[in-house]
């Protein structure tokens, strides 16, 4: 059976290590990690190959308090690392997080997937069912790495080392993927789409053979053939492995979907610039440059103190914005397990303060062109203890998504 909402391309199996700053200094003492190599990390990404350049990778995310997705180039890079740390097993993607989300609210989904083994049947509810283009099982887990705001590790350089702090709470994807990578899709996905209201497409930014890419695209843009008039395409952006992709997908994908997502760090990786998130004329005129790298009329940006949205009638999706905040912060305070009266419990609390302000004076700037319009909702204000930062920007999709099905 398949479900109108449509979910895609790609899920993972995910290996959430427990944070544990004891262990990442033992780590940064054996590998002699020094300050100066963190330093250098942040400004140019070095190739992720062994156990201590993930450590040093993961040490200059904590200290800018960043968030972002790695290409690791051997698994064993990724799994000796995870060794060191108490792991949970759970499973990840933004189309599968985000019908995770969905299921806790009662709304099904179909999922399509790449790879398939008993960690996914065990973990997938019944609320969701799945197509997969994945001829037998197989497991090749992503790391996923989440710090707390003011997470401290102490490197060496001598004199007590330095301390790295991380100023914001945040979350790290590492992985080598093939089943990803590879991208394949299943031979039923015209078929799910010839019934579906909507389609999320994420995954290819794990893609990294252009002429493989090329045919994907392919592929996918003949399935689009398949859906009904008035059928909703969101593109859901993501960290690219091989940044140089992204635009190929973006020229291929140009036209054939209505709203294009993203949250902050990929806003800011496009522009190629800082942007003050809690100001409103410097964020319309961010989402105003951004427009030229966008393949839909309506952009949709996700961050820590609002939503927003910009194009052809943005303001029909204010409410779907409402949704994204309030599921995503129903997950930052609880993990998982969403449920339809924890989600309410959120919707009771308080908004960020800030972000109410960018909101109305977002909301209240003139559009940039002719029809257009400019719609935010602001973020809860949220002081969790222990928050999960993992998966945040999959579960607001996911309340996007149950927030446009429940109309």
């Amino acid at each position: 059976m398949t479900h109108p909402l449509v979910l895609g391309l790609g899920g993972t199996v995910d290996y959430e290590i427990v944070w544990d700053a004891a262990v990442l200094e033992r780590l940064a003492r054996e590998h002699a990690v020094t300050s100066a190599e963190v330093a250098a990390e942040r400004d140019a990404r070095g190739p992720i190959r062994t156990e201590r350049d993930l450590l040093v990778s993961v040490l200059a995310f904590l200290g800018s308090g960043a968030g972002g997705e790695r290409f690791a180039e051997t698994s064993a890079a990724v799994l000796d690392f995870a060794a060191h740390f108490e792991t949970v097993v759970t499973l990840g993607g933004t189309g599968v997080r985000a019908g995770l989300a969905m299921a806790g609210l009662g709304i099904p989904s179909t999922q399509h997937l790449v790879s398939i083994d008993d960690n996914v049947r065990r973990l997938l509810p019944p609320e969701i069912d799945w197509i997969c283009s994945a001829e037998h099982d197989s497991v090749d887990p992503h790391l996923i790495v989440q710090f707390p705001a003011g997470a401290r590790v102490r490197v060496g350089d001598g004199d007590g080392g330095v301390e790295i702090v991380a100023p914001h709470p945040n979350r790290l994807i590492y992985s080598n993927d093939p089943p990803n990578r590879d991208l394949r899709l299943s031979r039923d996905l015209g078929d799910a789409l010839r019934h579906a209201s909507l389609f999320l497409v994420s995954g290819f930014n794990s893609m990294q053979d252009e002429v493989e890419l090329d045919a994907r695209l392919d592929e996918l843009v003949g399935a689009l053939d398949r859906l009904p008039a008035g059928a909703l395409v969101l593109y859901e952006d993501a960290g690219f492995h091989v940044p140089a992709m992204s635009s190929r997908v973006r020229s291929r994908l140009a036209g054939l979907a209505a709203v294009h997502g993203m949250n902050e760090d990929e806003l800011q990786d496009y522009l190629g610039r800082a942007v003050d998130l809690l100001d409103a004329a410097e964020v319309a005129q961010a989402l105003d440059d951004v427009r030229a790298a966008v393949v839909a009329p309506v952009v949709l940006v996700h961050t820590k103190y609002w939503a927003a949205a910009v194009g052809p009638e943005a303001s029909r999706f204010a409410d779907a914005l409402d949704g994204g905040v309030t599921m995503a912060a129903t997950r930052f305070r609880l993990g998982d397990g969403i449920t339809p009266e924890r989600y309410a419990a959120t919707q009771r609390l308080a908004r960020h303060a800030r972000g109410v302000d960018f909101a109305q004076a977002f909301s209240a700037l003139p559009p940039a062109r002719p029809g257009e319009e400019r719609v935010a909702v602001p973020a809860f204000h949220l002081e969790v203890e222990n928050p999960t930062t993992i998966g945040l920007g999959d579960t607001f999709v996911g309340g996007v998504i149950a927030a446009l099905a429940r109309g």
